[in-house]
């Protein structure tokens, strides 16, 4: 087959390099319009029952992650220019477009009770701007007397106070909310300069906009590292400006097709997606090293440049061929995963990597043929003393000291178990930030002062119309119970609810003095109740927290970023609490928000990994089939892949790396990656053994010296490849780029070392010669 392979692209080579064109062209028109994704990172699949309430509670209730939130902390804040000026900045904010609503100390309301009509008015507490010192110290003196901002705009305890800003949810799942966020920053900016003062920015929003910038940005960092670095290697081994581009060229090909794709299928640049321009570089070239050593091996042999091109295709277009299948098995398992940002990246990722394979088997050759033939110089690398000498001692290894290579693995595995046991699942909102970064800092400004922006939320649907006042308004009473378990946990901030609603007017209804900030008992409550029905007014606030019937309700926080441990930890005590309050034969009470998706991702992604890197061992397994037949021979050649990623875990679990979404892809992409030396090896050891008719022992030093030096192209370009990753400012995506490097170079020395020791030993079992002749 491979002949008639070879043969098609030598003698079609216009039709195929004219076919290339036309697609590449395509597929450049696709990628240009590719978009970045500006809508929430869904890990969990549609089907799992907390992103199954989750999605529920936006149905009725609308984005939860739609508050982006400016601190300012002085105490000097009510002194007259700085207020009018924070009232400004408050209004400018929102009459911009895209903006629901805004919340601060410079449009707080007040409820006046109406006796002569029966109701709730709702008035500004500040009209106009004051324009007089006195008038700001009346303010402030009437804020402080409403109790249901503190916490929520103020902390007069500490001086802080927010702006809080709530998006359309059509903007803020568009390219729009980049604009308004950044206008938002521009126009409290002013504030900050005029006055010499730090202003704090977080919430959802803002932190979503700040890491699609750096997504964006680093994109384009990693395309040109990538392809600088890859340039530089291949200069470097092969002394050749011609083959050096050319080899950069067909894998940029590559990456157009691979954006064309995304494109095609509906899919956009996500924190995982914009990964795979930079990472098909990477992974491409070695295909071109393989095939132009091989090229090369075969003029210096003495063939005319045709046999030898005839040749290249045909011994390396298999182990290539079977080398790229698993480094798309290892890419392809996400989509086992049924979470659509892991579907997303693996399906397009394994597709990019074989179609980058069929562009190198096809241009290469093709180019190859029309270039005039190497020069001597160009063929030193093939002889380099460095490479003989590592290769020469590694046979040696493998023929005389397989005792003690396997004693330094069991070693090395044990070593390696033990840091396997210290590995810890935890995951931050922002801790793939550095700690100066500026968003972490102000998040921990809000957290400090205000106990955190991160929603978290509570449903609670009574299972019958009007049930949230039905029966004596009992729903009411549990939720301030609820309320009062939930002050006792630091994590979260004063709530939103109906009960809160509830205390406010009932304030209201006592002629507004702040002792009556509470929730009434059941005959004020009725009283409260005549007074908001038929009112507009009172009625809309109180609508954001119910339902159409008043079946269901919300109780709204804002929490820490106190990771996916302590969120688990917390979650095992408050549940207990909410089911003593409310019984789950009359109410269905729904814990949710955005915190709670992101803790059950973190565990959904740690059992996606087992469950993924089995499916990766069990279908390159498989792969080793088609070479040999041999039970122990498939399975022993999984442990050069297995050792490494073993020792990729214990150094994660010395080192305090955590599990979570970009560290967890380590293991089954590396594995693929890693399993393209095994079948180089295994499939030059099988020619050496069947087809050339060599014994255990030749074959095994043939197969060294063959495949070991573009292994170790292989290896350096790969090491150095991915640790372009570490420039990352994602902590997570920087500990992947190191840890696929450390990775991928162990492999190499195993796939030389280990590898060969385990099939001589094989074949010393089954009685055959393993001395070296």
């Amino acid at each position: 087959m491979w002949n008639k392979i070879a043969t098609y692209i030598i003698r079609f080579r216009l039709m195929w390099v004219a076919l290339v064109l036309v697609s590449t062209v395509f597929m450049a028109y696709e990628a240009s319009k590719i978009e970045l994704s500006y809508q929430f990172a869904r890990i969990l699949p549609s089907n799992d029952p907390v992103e199954k309430e989750y999605q529920d509670f936006r149905k009725l209730f609308g984005e939860d992650g739609s508050v982006m939130v400016i601190g300012w902390q002085d105490p000097q804040m009510f002194q007259l220019a700085k207020f009018q000026d924070w009232c400004k900045l408050s209004q400018r904010i929102r009459q911009t477009e895209g903006i629901k609503n805004v919340l601060s100390l410079a449009n707080v309301y007040k409820v006046v009770r109406n006796d002569s009509l029966k109701k709730f008015d709702f008035a500004p507490v500040i009209r106009q701007i004051p324009t007089t010192q006195p008038e700001v110290d009346s303010l402030k003196k009437e804020i402080a007397n409403l109790p249901i901002y503190e916490g929520l705009v103020l902390n007069s305890k500490t001086n802080a106070t927010l702006i809080v800003v709530t998006f359309n949810d059509k903007e803020l799942n568009s390219k729009r909310r980049l604009t308004i966020v950044s206008d938002i920053e521009a126009m409290a900016e002013e504030f900050s300069a005029k006055y010499h003062t730090d202003l704090h920015y977080s919430g959802m929003p803002y932190i979503r906009t700040v890491n699609m910038k750096k997504i964006s940005g680093e994109m384009e960092l990693f395309m040109g590292l990538a392809v600088l670095v890859t340039l530089f290697i291949l200069w470097a081994f092969f002394r050749s400006l011609r083959l050096t581009l050319l080899s950069i060229i067909v894998v940029l090909i590559g990456v157009i097709f691979s954006v064309g794709l995304l494109h095609l299928f509906g899919y956009k640049i996500t924190a995982l997606t914009g990964l795979i321009p930079p990472l098909l570089i990477v992974i491409g070239v070695p295909n071109c090293v393989f095939l132009i050593n091989k090229y090369q091996a075969e003029l210096k042999a003495g063939q005319s440049k045709d046999d030898a091109l005839r040749t290249m295709i045909i011994q390396i277009g298999l182990s290539t061929f079977l080398a790229n299948i698993t480094t798309a098995i290892g890419f392809g398992v996400f989509y086992f995963t049924n979470s659509i940002l892991l579907v997303e990246f693996g399906v397009v990722a394994a597709i990019s990597v074989m179609i980058t394979y069929v562009l190198c088997l096809i241009l290469l050759p093709i180019t190859l043929h029309y270039m005039d033939e190497p020069k001597a110089r160009h063929l030193k690398h093939l002889d380099g003393k460095w490479a003989a000498g590592f290769l020469t001692k590694v046979n040696f290894l493998v023929h005389n000291k397989r005792r003690e290579i396997y004693i330094a693995m069991v070693l090395l595995i044990i070593i390696s178990g033990y840091g396997m046991t210290k590995i810890q699942t935890i995951g931050y909102v922002v801790d793939d930030l550095p700690k100066k970064d500026i968003v972490y800092t102000d998040l921990r400004f809000f957290e400090k002062n205000f106990n955190g922006v991160l929603p978290f939320e509570v449903m609670i649907d009574t299972k019958q119309p009007n049930g949230v006042f039905a029966d004596q308004a009992r729903t009411l009473y549990k939720i301030k119970a609820l309320q009062n378990e939930m002050a006792k946990f630091p994590e979260f901030s004063k709530p939103i609810s109906v009960v809160e609603a509830s205390r406010f007017l009932y304030q209201a209804y006592r002629g507004g003095d702040a002792r009556y900030f509470a929730l009434p008992g059941v005959l004020e409550l009725n009283k409260l109740t005549a007074y908001v029905q038929g009112n507009t007014g009172a009625a809309s606030q109180l609508n954001n927290f119910l339902n159409k019937d008043k079946s269901v309700t919300r109780v709204s926080f804002q929490m820490a970023d106190v990771g996916s441990e302590r969120i688990k930890a917390l979650m095992e005590q408050i549940r207990p609490k909410v089911d003593s309050i409310f019984s789950p034969q009359q109410y269905k009470v729904s814990l949710t928000g955005h915190s709670l998706v992101f803790l059950k991702s973190n565990d959904y992604l740690l059992s996606n990994l087992y469950e993924s890197l089995l499916i990766a061992i069990v279908l390159i397994a498989i792969v080793g089939m088609v070479l040999f037949r041999s039970i122990p021979i498939i399975l022993l050649s999984k442990l050069p892949c297995l050792i490494p990623l073993a020792l990729t875990a214990g150094i994660m679990g010395y080192f305090d790396i955590y599990f979570k979404p970009t560290t967890i892809l380590i293991f089954s992409i590396t594995f693929g990656i890693a399993s393209d030396g095994t079948v180089y090896f295994l499939t030059r050891y099988r020619q050496e053994l069947y087809k050339n008719g060599l014994t255990p022992s030749q074959a095994v030093t043939r197969s060294i010296f063959g495949t070991g030096l573009s292994m170790i192209y292989t290896a350096i370009i790969l090491f150095c490849g991915f640790s372009i990753f570490s420039a990352s400012s994602f902590g997570g995506t920087a500990a992947m780029g190191v840890m696929v490097s450390i990775t991928l170079l162990v492999a190499m020395c195993t796939n030389l070392i280990l590898l060969p020791a385990l099939l001589l030993s094989i074949a010393k079992r089954q009685g055959k010669n393993v001395k070296p002749s």
